[in-house]
């Protein structure tokens, strides 16, 4: 497969970053074909900026800042999204992400006159998020799991009619042992190189 994996963590030494090496090392495993998008690494810029709202609607090539985003996007079967769940939700880069590069012309259409957004990405056929918690799986049942319902109810609905959605997470990982960590890291490995 086609697989887009987008990272977002600001620290190099971070669990984060050990999840996205053993998630690659999956992917490679199984031969699938592998573009990394590393959000802190590039200095990816998450501010909606005035212009971008007010030309929303406007083509994507009228937003050179995304193109390479976009492309990607348009390229991948599926996308694998590795980040710490902050808030409730996917840090602020990611969901800048979301807002800049999930655009008319990309992610959907709306038709002249429609009242309904089109779907535009049916070449993504999987999404994977792939996430820790502080809080345990019961808090975030409490909260309602806002990041969860971004990945698997907002996003998926713009990708292909069936798509599938995984959500792998590590619950209160403030309270994890390295063996609750190792086994986690290795269920992601796993989950990669078993993707089709």
């Amino acid at each position: 497969m086609k697989v887009l994996l987008v990272y977002c963590h600001p620290c190099e030494t971070s669990f984060t970053a050990a999840i996205r090496d053993r998630a690659l090392a999956g992917l490679h495993a199984a031969g699938h074909e592998v573009r990394m998008t590393d959000l802190y690494a590039e200095g990816f810029n998450p501010e909606l900026s005035a212009w971008e709202r007010t030309n929303h609607l406007s083509p994507p090539d009228t937003k050179p800042d995304i193109a390479e985003h976009a492309a990607n996007l348009r390229w991948c079967e599926a996308l694998v999204l590795v980040y710490p769940t902050w808030w409730s939700g996917q840090p602020a880069m990611l969901k800048g992400w979301i807002d800049r590069v999930w655009v008319a012309g990309v992610a959907y259409e709306l038709p002249p006159g429609a009242n309904r957004i089109r779907p535009a990405l049916g070449n993504v056929r999987r999404i994977i998020a792939i996430t820790t918690h502080g809080s345990s799986k019961w808090v975030n049942m409490l909260q309602g799991e806002g990041g969860k319902r971004v990945v698997t109810r907002s996003l998926r609905v713009l990708c292909h009619h069936f798509a599938r959605t995984n959500w792998l997470a590590l619950y209160a990982i403030d309270r994890c042992t390295d063996a609750d960590r190792l086994a986690f890291t290795a269920r992601v490995e796993a989950a990669m190189r078993d993707l089709h």
